[in-house]
């Protein structure tokens, strides 16, 4: 069997065994191809099952270092070893042998990247002023998106919360004035949390609900869209681009920066880092540790700016 058939055979099992979508097997189908071609180079002929057994770490590190020189970045090399790594042991479960050239193989790291927060002036904007945002095209009042939409991107900004989170919610979860000043919030991996709430997000929020249809359901959606279905992300995130433009914000202010800012200002007002990882609900401090990083550049861009000898 001949690399090309190997590749035939693996891809098919992906699809019909492990019912993986179309896109993903055709991207591990041009990872593969674009090893099984740099084999055909490395070792002057097309490597048949024999010789993809007989690989050793050397051969795919030097796979790794050719697609560096070819402009692949850390992400796109590790998701291409992550392919390989598949390949390979797909093809040594078939034969019975062990997977040699995998023996002590690490891929290269990706760097996490930095959350980009909006400025405290920045974020105020953001949600206060998404009110004057009305879709002409869609049959929602304009009092009732202006309500909703405040209310959503300042629970978003006041609480930390992923967008699908808030619109997870129904009307029963919403904090109203006079209530708990807590909200209990169910994120990834269905694990709840409770996250402290602002007067200003209870405020907001009993505005939308004095305009919401159903706010004496309480299973309903608690953001809605124009036909009285939940809310979509999608819509949201277009309103708060529509706004972003006509106020002059920076093309990075989205419903997700709204929750980076949450966190980057909760930690230079002198949060503790533990705390703000339990009110995003990171299952690992090292996610909520990026946050560090960007409250140290913004340091350094004032320092810059105000010092008379940072020039």
């Amino acid at each position: 069997m001949d690399g090309a058939a190997a590749l035939s055979a693996w891809l098919d099992t992906l699809a019909r065994e492990r019912r993986a979508s179309p896109n993903t097997v055709e991207a591990y189908r041009q990872d593969i191809a674009l090893f099984l071609a740099f084999l055909t180079r490395h070792q002057g002929e097309e490597p048949d099952a024999s010789a993809l057994a007989g690989l050793r770490p050397a051969d795919l590190r030097a796979f790794l270092a050719d697609r560096a020189r070819e402009g692949d970045g850390n992400a796109t090399r590790a998701r291409r070893l992550a392919a390989i790594r598949g390949f390979l042991r797909h093809l040594a479960r078939r034969a019975g042998t062990p997977t040699t050239a995998l023996a002590g193989l690490r891929g290269p790291r990706a760097k996490a990247p930095v959350p980009r927060a909006l400025s405290a002036e920045a974020a105020r904007e953001a949600t206060a002023g998404i009110g004057a945002v009305h879709d002409p095209a869609r049959a929602l009042h304009p009092a009732l998106q202006s309500a909703r939409d405040v209310a959503l991107f300042t629970l978003l900004y006041g609480c930390g919360l992923r967008i699908s989170e808030a619109l997870a919610l129904d009307v029963r979860h919403a904090p109203r004035a006079g209530s708990e000043a807590v909200l209990r919030v169910r994120g990834k991996g269905n694990k709840e949390r409770i996250v402290p709430v602002l007067p200003a997000v209870r405020q907001a929020m009993e505005a939308w609900l004095a305009q919401h249809p159903e706010a004496g359901n309480p299973d309903a959606p608690l953001f809605i869209g124009a036909r009285g279905a939940r809310l979509d992300a999608a819509v949201a995130q277009r309103n708060l681009r529509n706004w972003r433009r006509l106020a002059g914000l920076p093309e990075h202010a989205t419903p997700h920066a709204l929750r980076h800012s949450f966190a980057t200002h909760l930690l230079g007002g002198g949060a503790d880092l533990r705390a703000i990882q339990e009110l995003l609900g990171h299952a690992s401090l090292s996610t909520t540790q990026r946050y560090t990083r960007v409250d140290a550049a913004g340091l350094l861009e004032t320092w810059r700016k105000a010092h008379p000898r940072a020039d």
